[in-house]
């Protein structure tokens, strides 16, 4: 029996992967890393004593800006952004503003706003914050309005006005708005360059419908973001529709009440 025959030339070449095989192993990845990420976040939130309340306000913020996050990290693939819209998130603390006392008389309401100070008008219906509002809204960049029926700005273009409607907003196709969706659209205007005025009324609307304790946290986030940005924050609330001690927390965070 003869030996078998021998070929010459190089064997034959493996089978070649599927076409889309490098598509699906970077999906993978990417998705491997998205996962990674997140999860590393909740507990990092969780290890420094967050509460559930607290906990679900800082997802429902990233959960609401998830696409410009997207497009952001995208562009950054493209060409070197010019400032993550995330970057407030990795930033060394700031030092504290140097304390200043409100202008005005008798040290009172002030007459107009400044970058980093917030203030908390205890009225029956919205009107010495209006006042302040509007004495204020062309000394910064962008106003915000959280209001059931957000007050009338003459002079200020729709470019640099945002209404949010917590009972039923166009931001959110008609649907209601949790504070954590709201802090997630107040977001970026906050930390813009020139800042954002915020004016809130509705935070008794949002404690009815989401509960006190939610709430405090939500006012306590927008004045800690107003402390190390160039907004401002005026807050109308009528004190009557909560007790001694409850009108006590929420005065708290803010520089300024009257």
């Amino acid at each position: 029996m003869s030996a078998p025959e021998r070929r010459n030339g190089a064997p034959p070449p493996e089978d070649e992967p599927p076409a889309d095989e490098e598509y699906a192993r970077t999906y993978a990845a990417g998705y491997e890393e998205g996962v990674r990420s997140a999860l590393r976040e909740v507990l990092q939130h969780a290890s420094r004593g967050h509460t559930a309340q607290e906990l679900r306000i800082l997802v429902e913020s990233r959960l609401a800006r998830l696409d410009e996050e997207v497009e952001v990290k995208r562009r950054s693939l493209l060409a070197p952004p010019r400032r993550p819209a995330w970057s407030s998130l990795l930033r060394s603390p700031q030092p504290a503003r140097p304390w200043s006392p409100p202008v005005g008389a008798g040290g009172g309401a002030p007459s107009k706003m400044a970058p980093g100070r917030s203030i908390l008008v205890r009225e029956e219906r919205p009107a010495r914050a209006v006042d302040l509002l509007r004495a204020s809204v062309h000394d910064f960049a962008r106003t915000a309005l959280v209001s059931l029926r957000p007050p009338e700005l003459p002079g200020l273009s729709k470019e640099r006005r945002l209404d949010i409607v917590p009972s039923g907003s166009d931001l959110a196709n008609g649907s209601r708005l949790s504070p954590g969706e709201i802090g997630g659209h107040l977001r970026g205007p906050m930390e813009a360059s020139g800042g954002a005025l915020v004016y809130i009324d509705a935070l008794d609307y949002l404690a009815s419908e989401y509960g006190l304790d939610l709430t405090l946290k939500f006012t306590q986030w927008l004045v800690s973001q107003v402390e190390t940005s160039s907004s401002a924050l005026i807050v109308s609330f009528d004190r009557r529709t909560l007790d001694t001690r409850e009108m006590s927390r929420l005065e708290r965070p803010f520089a300024t009440v009257v």
